[in-house]
Order: structure tokens, then sequence, then C-alpha cells
């Protein structure tokens, strides 16, 4: 596996159920935090939150795409009220950092989320300074993955060349783009396996410092 790596000198990591595993809880944290949002503001029930909610989440791939694009909905109160999130779940990962500090070259955050919501989540996991930059949604322009002008606003900032870097994410779809692009692709998944038959995805891990660790040969603290 490791000579599948050896060209790379950028690295792309998705930030929530990516670093950390779903069972920190916090996307449902943010669930509730979006249906209170859209409840109160738009004047529906909570029932009726729910539905808009997972709607836009599958057209738009983000609540936030749907009630900009079908609400017009100031988008920096929005994040700002529901990444206020409780992170005391999530868990610091000190052999995480070590295998993240062991790759050569740049690493980024590309998250849908906020910045401050990925300042906040990285500090908590212990990996601040770790990384060279987060992108957020808002450097996309509050676009959001899978659409691919989120990652051309985003790898044009970062002045990033696929064909040397490689990307790692929890959502199948979002790794699309980047396969498209030249990116080494790897799905962070608990539930998928190698032989998923998706041809944009190379690898699948459900233990992301382990897959990094064998990349580098790092020694990692437990």
């Amino acid at each position: 596996m490791k000579q599948h790596f050896d060209h790379v000198d950028t690295w792309v990591f998705d930030l929530d159920n990516t670093l950390y595993p779903p069972s920190a809880g916090i996307f449902d944290q943010m669930d509730g935090l979006m249906n209170d949002w859209i409840a109160r503001e738009l004047r529906v029930s909570h029932d009726d939150a729910q539905a808009m909610r997972e709607s836009y989440l599958e057209q738009y791939g983000t609540t936030l795409g749907g009630l900009m694009l079908n609400h017009g909905i100031d988008a920096d109160a929005f994040l700002a009220e529901t990444h206020d999130l409780d992170l005391g779940e999530i868990e610091m990962k000190p052999a995480l950092r070590a295998a993240i500090d062991a790759l050569p070259g740049r690493k980024y955050v590309f998250t849908n989320g906020s910045r401050e919501h990925a300042r906040r989540v990285t500090a908590a996991l212990g990996l601040d300074g770790v990384f060279d930059q987060h992108y957020a949604i808002e450097d996309a322009n509050y676009i959001s993955k899978p659409r691919r002008e989120a990652y051309d606003r985003v790898f044009a900032a970062a002045e990033l060349q696929g064909h040397t870097a490689a990307m790692f994410e929890d959502m199948a779809e979002n790794l699309i783009v980047p396969h498209s692009l030249g990116f080494r692709t790897v799905l962070v998944h608990p539930h998928i396996k190698e032989d998923h038959g998706l041809e944009h995805i190379h690898h699948v891990t459900d233990d992301l410092t382990g897959f990094l660790r064998r990349l580098t040969d790092a020694e990692v603290a437990a």
C-alpha cells in the first residue's frame, strides 16, 4: 500500500467523522440545533424542520445550501448557532497527531463546517498546529462538497495539484471529484470493506491512525 502514496506531497482531510469517530455524537447535536434554528426562523414545526433538513441535505449536500438557495438566510448566523457544540465527547488523539506529523509535505483540513468549528474540533483532538490551513465552507463561498465548485475554490486557494495529493473522507460521494482530479482517495468508514466496487475510492479504512502509520512506518504513541 505504501507505494501508492510515494508521490503524495499534499494531504487533505475532511473533519467530522473522519478525524474523529461518529460515536462522538457531534452530528447528532448539530442536527438538533439545525432543527431548532429552522423551526424558529422559518416558523415551522420541528417535524417539518426535520423533513426540510433531510430534503436539503439530499438535494444540496448540506442543509445550509438548501436554506440559502430557497430562503436567503444569513449563512454566518446559521453556522455560528448550529456549530456551537459541546465537544466533551471528543478525545485527544496523540497517536493521530504523530501520524499526521510524520507525513511529508503540506496538510490541510477541508470541511463543510465553519472555520471556527474546524478550529475548535482540531484543538479538542490535540491537533492544533498540525495543519497548514483549515479550509471551511466560508472559503468555498458557502458551496459545499460534493459540488465541484467547492473543490475548485479550495484547491485553487491551496494551489493544490491533484496528481500529487491524497484526500481522506467519511462520505464516498465527496471523493468523486478528487478522484477525477487525480487524487489518491481514502474512505474512512467503519462499515465499508475494500471490495466496495466504487471506482473512485482507492482505499478504505476504519482506523485512520493505523492507516497513516503504515504509510510512514512512524512509531506512534498509544
